[in-house]
């Protein structure tokens, strides 16, 4: 039985849809002012892994994640550019989504923008200040956050902390609206030359948090069954999207809530922000790594745990990833000589392999013991290969089973073709590190290319090669 960490109750339990066999899920998409760096790149792919598990059993899952495609940092990187804030959103919604398919995140059932949302938002206003929780100030509409009586819950804090916490970055001007610091904009009044539109408190546009309240309940629910996003998120963002959307529905928000953490980089384990200015953009990061390189990298920690980022670690997932890809290739390898037939202690073990992995995985999603099976599973897999006989069954059975685990891990195996120019480069290769007496590498050199079905035959005339 799957348990998944709620952060509102801050512990795990079990994950039990409103809808048998349906899952409503929403995860908060970027903030289209610019590339996404890998600490974005995170949360993506941590959501899209646990929602391809939630697939892996069953589940139809109904999954929404939007676009903040107004606010601030937008406003100030369009003008810096000399764009239009729609140009601009644009320009790097198309980014997002070229980044994000290279790491095969599946498409979202829809990405709704804040934009195409301005009416409804103006209804929920308009609900929040006819109940008494929110106010309008100078043409801003701001939120009573006091007057929630389960405000702070998310979070886990005192009233008090939060209120210091609300003041640290917002300007003089609207401490001097609000009647609390801690209230929180619904509608910020538009300044000269900025985007707008028309509302019953004059010209301006949504703040932040309330897009999500709006947009979650619309394309999917009242109450939803999963809300995600960064930890950083779980204040301010989530406590005031709770706020802001149960008191007009009258309904729970949210039945679990998952976050992230952070990908963290340097010897300090410095969070990684465009704040701080120590980001590596996912945009440039594929123009040197491998892209499934780097999905299995972030896919294959704990969607709690932090990532430390660094070349050292994204080698190693390079050599692991290599290492399955390899595994896949002896078993089509294999399948060429194979005998009619099933195995029935094969099938046997098949069954203990995906019964781990799935116990692995229920609990919370923990990608690294489910890895660790796949890894035991690709050992296996390795060892009849190598067995003088094997049949058909047997052999599809643990390609099959290979593939569909390290699919919920976003990883596509395939067998890979290679082209004769490069074959050559590498049996010069292997000739090189033999005569250096590397012959680990000669070694690995000759069986990656048999596992691409390339068969190498040394002769006195030297080596010479046949494809099967």
């Amino acid at each position: 039985m799957l348990k998944i960490y709620n952060t509102l109750i801050r512990q795990k339990e079990e994950f039990t849809p409103l809808t048998p066999g349906v899952v409503n899920m929403y995860v908060c998409g970027p903030t289209v002012y610019n590339y996404i760096h890998i600490g974005n790149a995170r949360s993506v792919v941590a959501f899209d892994t646990v929602r391809r598990y939630l697939e892996f059993k069953g589940y139809q899952v109904n999954y929404v994640s939007n676009f903040t495609d107004v606010d601030d940092k937008m406003i100030k990187a369009a003008a810096e550019q000399g764009i239009t804030v729609p140009e601009l959103a644009e320009k790097y919604i198309a980014a997002f989504m070229a980044d994000t398919t290279a790491l095969n995140v599946e498409p979202a059932t829809l990405h709704p923008r804040a934009t195409e949302n301005i009416a409804g938002i103006i209804e929920v206003i308009e609900a929040l200040i006819k109940q008494g929780y929110a106010y309008e100030a100078a043409g801003d509409v701001y939120y009573r956050a006091r007057k929630f009586a389960h405000y702070g819950a998310l979070s886990g804090q005192s009233l008090d902390a939060l209120e210091v916490g609300a003041s640290e970055h917002v300007s003089q001007d609207e401490v001097d609206k609000k009647e609390d610091p801690l209230d929180f904009a619904l509608w910020k009044a538009a300044k000269p030359g900025e985007i707008k539109w028309d509302s019953p408190w004059g010209a301006g546009r949504p703040g932040w948090h309330i897009e999500c309240s709006v947009m979650s309940t619309k394309y999917l629910a009242k109450t939803i069954d999963i809300h995600a996003g960064g930890q950083d998120l779980a204040f301010p963002h989530h406590e005031n999207e709770i706020a802001q959307i149960e008191p007009v529905t009258g309904q729970p928000f949210v039945r679990y809530w998952m976050h992230n953490g952070f990908v963290t980089i340097g010897k300090d384990n410095e969070k990684m922000s465009k704040s701080l200015h120590n980001f590596v953009t996912v945009h440039d990061l594929l123009q040197t790594v491998d892209p499934q390189v780097l999905r299995f990298f972030m896919a294959t920690t704990q969607y709690r745990r932090p990532i430390q980022y660094s070349e050292e670690k994204l080698q190693d997932a390079a050599n692991n990833l290599h290492h399955l890809q390899n595994t896949f290739g002896n078993l089509a390898y294999r399948l060429k000589d194979a005998q009619a037939g099933e195995d029935a202690g094969v099938a046997a073990k098949t069954a203990e392999f995906k019964a781990a992995f799935t116990a692995a995985m229920d609990d919370d999603i923990n990608v690294q013991n489910g890895i660790a099976v796949v890894y035991e599973l690709a050992k296996y897999a390795n060892v009849y290969a190598q067995q003088p006989t094997v049949v058909k069954g047997a052999v599809e059975s643990l390609q099959t089973l290979l593939q569909d685990l390290v699919a919920v891990f976003g990883i596509k195996l395939a067998v890979a073709t290679i082209a004769d120019e490069e074959i050559e480069a590498l049996i010069e290769k292997r000739n090189q590190a033999r005569q250096a007496k590397d012959f680990a590498l000669s070694d690995q050199i000759r069986d990656d290319l048999k596992a691409q079905g390339i068969i190498l035959e040394d002769t006195p005339q030297g080596t010479r090669y046949r494809k099967e």
